[in-house]
């Protein structure tokens, strides 16, 4: 017997929540304005905002890079 998550190959998926600041599941979840993810595991949507400051910080060396700033 599967479930329609296995069925359809989608396992539980979580998000952080930029509203509440914590970890959502699709049975709690936020609107998607409010919400990074989906993710596999709660603790890479604990990692949310971690990873887009990283991103966000490489992007803006990739930019000054392509400008021809000295970072």
């Amino acid at each position: 017997m599967h479930s329609d998550d296995m069925r359809s190959g989608v396992g539980a998926r979580y998000y952080w929540c930029l509203f509440h600041n914590r970890v959502e599941t699709d049975d709690n979840v936020c609107p998607g304005h409010r919400r990074l993810g989906p993710y596999p595991t709660a603790s890479e949507a604990q990692a949310a905002l971690t990873k887009v400051a990283e991103r966000n910080a490489e992007w803006d060396a990739e930019d000054a890079r392509w400008e021809g700033e000295q970072t």
